[in-house]
């Protein structure tokens, strides 16, 4: 290697070193028998046994790999079907699916503001969205977490005749589990007429009458322009899609987002689990309303024995400790006791607010909530 570079890359390294911010991998190996609550399998469906069998049809059926990209031979059987199927399920009446969120984000957001648009967006949403965003050209202004009425001071100022105006939000926030008043967004959106992009990734499976997410549970899917979802979290597959009302936005898309146009396709299989996971999703309301009232019931016992949690009901429980050896330490602490929990440090998060997120999972039993409170009992008072 270039020692000029080796120099540069060693000199990055020791940086998030020192900051304690520095990554590596490591196996995870189920069979150890960790208590896993560092996943986004939300419903415990990634086991489920029908969509295991949903997966061993398609392998049968279909083979391993879709082995072309979408718009030479990839798109197949499976992945039509599931499309319809997420379609329906939102109420939306077009979209696509992709091979991830994040080349979803990147795809929408570069794609769709121009240099002279305004794109206005949630402090704490994805990186997959800033980079879009970023990559796009037009100008970003960011509003202060949930904060709709600095939102709406923003939209006053940048909402012209002359100017397309971007909203762009995540439902449920991957690292904080909290979510803002979508009900207030859609009047917003009526008021100002900005272009709304919702990504429901973390929502999906937990919220509304049908497990589609906080648009169903608001009631305002038809105000959302572009809806972002996930098959890798609640519906235990890989992949993700976008749904549109306006059919020109997805034909715009296929033709222009090189994510989609050159990349093999998401594998058959990954579509015909997705499928079938959103029917084990359909009929699982009381699974739902176990896991929320679970989420509220936890993060009360957690500030009981002095942990900093903010209310809420979704899967995804925030504790913030601040410091970012602090929230590696503890989750080794947790891993010593058999709980998997995830250390989430900067950049990932704003310095000084590193945390451990812990991803719940409807089905969790009595005894593992009792071995996960034991722990932190423990840990906290060491």
């Amino acid at each position: 290697m270039n020692e000029r570079l080796r120099e540069r890359l060693e000199s990055v390294l020791a940086e998030r070193e020192r900051s304690g911010t520095r990554r590596g991998l490591r196996v995870i190996d189920p069979q150890l028998g960790l208590l896993n609550l560092a996943s986004n399998d939300y419903l415990g469906l990634a086991g489920n046994a029908k969509l295991k069998k949903a997966g061993r049809d398609a392998i049968d059926r279909y083979g391993c790999s879709s082995s072309a990209s979408p718009l030479i031979s990839g798109f197949g059987p499976a992945h039509k079907e599931l499309l319809e199927s997420v379609k329906a399920w939102h109420g939306f009446e077009h979209g696509i699916v992709w091979n991830s969120g994040y080349a979803a984000n990147q795809a929408i957001l570069r794609q769709l503001p121009r240099k002279e648009d305004v794109v206005l967006a949630d402090r704490l949403i994805h990186n997959s969205m800033i980079t879009g965003i970023l990559s796009s050209g037009a100008r970003l202004a960011r509003y202060r977490h949930c904060d709709l009425d600095h939102l709406e001071t923003l939209l006053r100022s940048h909402c012209k005749e002359d100017r397309l105006v971007f909203v762009a939000t995540e439902s449920v926030f991957s690292m904080d589990g909290d979510y803002p008043d979508l009900a207030r967004m859609a009047e917003l959106k009526k008021q100002y007429r900005f272009f709304w992009i919702l990504d429901e990734a973390h929502a999906m499976g937990w919220y509304g009458d049908k497990g589609s997410g906080l648009a169903e549970f608001f009631g305002v899917a038809k105000q959302v322009d572009v809806l972002v979802g996930t098959l890798g979290k609640a519906l235990g597959s890989t992949g993700a899609y976008t749904l549109f009302h306006d059919n020109n936005l997805s034909d715009y898309l296929v033709n222009l987002s090189g994510e989609f146009i050159y990349s093999t396709y998401l594998p058959p299989v990954c579509a015909a689990i997705a499928s079938a996971a959103v029917l084990q999703v359909e009929k699982s309301h009381s699974l739902r309303e176990q896991g929320r009232r679970l989420s509220t019931e936890m993060r009360d016992r957690m500030r009981e024995l002095g942990w900093d949690v903010c209310s809420g009901d979704s899967p995804i429980i925030s504790v913030s400790l601040g410091d970012a050896d602090m929230a590696v330490k503890m989750a080794a602490e947790l891993e010593a006791r058999g709980i998997l929990v995830g250390a989430i440090r900067p950049p990932t998060v704003p310095e000084g607010t590193s945390r451990l997120r812990i991803s719940l999972k409807a089905n969790l039993s009595e005894e593992s909530v009792e071995k996960l409170m034991r722990a932190l009992g423990a840990v906290s008072c060491e």
